[in-house]
């Protein structure tokens, strides 16, 4: 064992150098682990600035000093030749035995005065270093500049070709007509680019149509069968509120005493009007199950967009159309003979027309500053029958105290102001001794369903004025109705000579136009927002309050309450805007401030018709209800004529 030899190896590698160093290479465009590592340890390094004696330089060196010495003064020569003999020691030591032993051989005079040199004590020289080479020295290099050099080449000469020929006087009137034509031609390539910018700029702004036929050939050629597709994949998903609006008849309204009920069907809401409130609800007039929204606020500390959807109730998951604008939507009003007409009122005192049937998200028509638009914004617009040249008008009603009837004219909407609100009594000193009259607050009005020149107009003070068409400085009549704003004002649509008022002063109130006193008057204890007359019975209305309740009555029933009084809204900050009932069939919609619309079937005791007696037809129409209500009237009548 103890002659067993292990055998060690020792490497010169430096166990502390690292062996996973990687670099990109700019070759191969990665980055590549180096195979060589630097092995080299060092422990001490110091740079010197000695040199070797014996070495060329070190020799060159000295010899340098050495003929310097010689060309210096021979004092100096001579101190420094004592300088060299003193720094070499060995060869020094030599020379200077030698020169004893010569001294004391020879008595002669050189070596003498050698002796009186040596014994005075000379001054010492400083000894100079010798500098190292290979220390920094700084040194300046230049680039050489690249020498110029001229290249040419020559080409081909252009082929040349002589023509001759000459031109006629017909023959430069169709230059002329073919560059006029040509001129044409690019002007029209232009106009459809700066189309196309445009539509490309409304595309990105957001305001196309999202209906289907504004966008691709490919998809219109789809869009009528995707469309139906869409409205079956809805009745499918709905199926159970489709049922019930077709079918369902609460049994329960027997043992009611007369009461009714509101049944919730559909609700209609889209994302981008989650946070608008819902201003103004209008049916179609020829498609009985679209209706228009119109979506703004109501807080004018927060007003921005507004956005304008037409929904069917056969598809609640999406609008048909989609609008949008700058400034809240406030109002609007469908023109009963074309029916793809809308009217619009907005918050900043513009009117505007949308067309349905055009692809294109903005207003057909609208006014300016300059077309003498509102100064305030538009509570109401109400299309009115064609003028004397067959010309489209409405009229619009504005907190400036200004109802204008605008027309369609050559493509431009011009406006007259048909009236002024000033109110009495309340003219204001100006400067100078100027006598200002005041102006009033329109905030509703409804024209005559006959008499086609009578309209009544709600304001902010409460009053409701009786106007005419013809006549601009003066009312009619002024009724003394609310104590605070008028929010709607109706005709009956049956009853040629009532109308029904509701305000934020809690109350819905009933009148007769030729009687100044109020016949019904129904205190809600809430603000109300809206009054509606059912289109089916001259005695049925329906009113929504801001605590989110909806009342129906019918008078014919009940004079003094409503039959039905339901919440519709939940929610505690949700308030209800409007309510409008469907021309045809037997449900409402509501709006609120949410952006949501919800439609509800009246329970079968809100619509009850008259009992058919035996041997007798019972009698329909018109006439019937207008003795309905007249019967009424009369009740509430009698004991002021006896009075």
């Amino acid at each position: 064992e103890l002659k067993e030899e292990f055998t060690r190896i020792l490497t010169a590698n430096n166990p502390h150098a690292p062996q996973n160093i990687v670099r990109y290479s700019f070759k191969e465009r990665a980055y590549k682990p180096i195979s060589y590592v630097d092995q080299m340890a060092i422990h001490f390094s110091l740079n010197g600035n000695m040199i070797l004696k014996d070495s060329d330089e070190g020799r060159r060196q000295s010899i340098r000093l050495s003929t310097a010495a010689e060309k210096a003064p021979v004092e100096t020569s001579a101190v420094t030749s004592e300088e060299t003999e003193i720094k070499d020691e060995e060869s020094t030591g030599d020379t200077q035995a030698a020169g004893d032993e010569e001294a004391e051989g020879s008595g002669t005079a050189e070596v003498a005065e050698a002796a009186e040199a040596e014994e005075p004590p000379c001054p010492r020289m400083k000894e100079q270093k010798l500098a190292n080479q290979f220390n920094f020295i700084e040194r300046a290099s230049r680039t050489l500049n690249n020498p110029m050099r001229e290249r040419a080449c020559q080409s081909e000469p252009t082929p040349c070709k002589n023509f001759s020929a000459t031109a006629n006087q017909w023959e430069i009137y169709d230059a002329y007509v073919e560059e006029l034509q040509k001129m044409e031609r690019s002007k029209e390539k232009e106009k459809t680019k700066v189309q196309i910018a445009k539509r490309e700029e409304e595309k990105k702004k957001g305001r196309n149509l999202t209906s289907l036929e504004s966008q691709s050939d490919d998809i219109t050629k789809i869009s009528k069968a995707a469309k139906i597709m869409e409205r079956m994949v809805n009745q499918n998903t709905f199926d159970d509120i489709a049922q019930d609006f077709k079918y369902f008849e609460d049994a329960s309204d027997e043992y009611r005493d007369q009461q009714g009920t509101l049944l919730p069907l559909w609700k209609f809401q889209y994302d981008k009007t989650k946070r608008l409130a819902v201003t103004a609800i209008s049916w179609n007039p020829k498609y009985k199950d679209l209706f228009a929204v119109g979506y703004g606020s109501y807080d004018f500390m927060k007003q921005g967009q507004g956005m304008l959807l037409l929904y069917t109730m056969k598809n609640p998951s999406f609008p048909e159309y989609v609008f949008s604008s700058e400034s809240g939507v406030m109002c609007l009003d469908f023109h009963n003979d074309h029916p793809y007409l809308m009217a619009v009122g907005f918050y900043d005192g513009n009117v505007a027309i949308y067309n349905v049937k055009k692809a294109t998200s903005q207003p057909s028509y609208r006014s300016t500053a300059k077309s003498g638009k509102h100064t305030e914004p538009v509570w109401q617009v109400k299309w009115q029958k064609d003028d004397m040249d067959n010309n489209l008008n409405f009229f619009s009603i504005s907190s400036d105290g200004r109802i204008v009837s605008w027309t369609l004219v050559k493509n431009e909407l011009v406006h007259t102001d048909v009236i002024k609100l000033s109110v009495e009594g309340t003219t204001m000193q100006g400067p100078e001794g100027l006598q200002l009259q005041t102006l009033g607050c329109g905030t509703s009005f409804d024209f005559h369903k006959k008499i086609d020149y009578l309209f009544l107009v709600g304001t902010e003070e409460g009053k409701i004025y009786k106007c005419s068409k013809y006549y601009s400085s003066q009312f009619l009549d002024v009724f003394e109705a609310h104590h605070m704003a008028v929010d709607s004002v109706s005709w009956n649509p049956y009853h040629l000579k009532v109308f029904i008022s509701c305000s934020s002063d809690w109350t819905v109130k009933i009148w007769d136009h030729t009687i100044k006193t109020p016949m019904f008057i129904y205190d809600l204890n809430s603000a109300v927002g809206d009054v509606a007359w059912s289109p089916y019975s001259s005695t049925v209305f329906a009113a929504v309050t801001t605590d989110g309740k909806a009342h129906v009555f019918d008078l014919s029933i009940n004079k003094y309450e409503a039959l039905c009084t339901q919440l519709v809204v939940a929610k505690k900050k949700n308030k209800i805007t409007h309510i409008q009932f469907n021309p045809v069939y037997p449900v409402v919609i509501i709006g609120d401030e949410q952006g949501h619309v919800t439609s509800l079937k009246l329970s079968p005791n809100l619509r009850r018709m008259p009992k058919e007696k035996k041997g007798q037809e019972v009698k329909k129409g018109p006439e019937v209800e207008i003795a309905k209500l007249d019967k009424l009237l009369n009740l509430v009548r009698e004991p002021e004529s006896k009075a």
